[in-house]
């Protein structure tokens, strides 16, 4: 059996820095100036996908 931990925590990591960019557009909650709900759920999302898509270019086409 062949678990890539890379799909739950890309998948993770998309889910909640997508949920985190929607609450920062929606409410403006700035500290110092800086939307930071924003700012890190875009590096999030990012980094989900980016994972998700080592994850898929990571599996072999042969098999197990």
């Amino acid at each position: 059996m062949h678990l890539d931990v890379r799909y739950p925590i890309g998948l993770l990591l998309t889910m909640y820095g997508v949920i985190l960019v929607v609450q920062g557009a929606v409410v403006h909650a700035t500290v110092l100036g800086l939307n930071v709900n924003l700012y890190w759920g875009g590096v999030m999302t990012v980094c989900g996908l980016a994972a998700l898509y080592f994850a898929r270019r990571g599996r072999d086409p042969r098999g197990p």
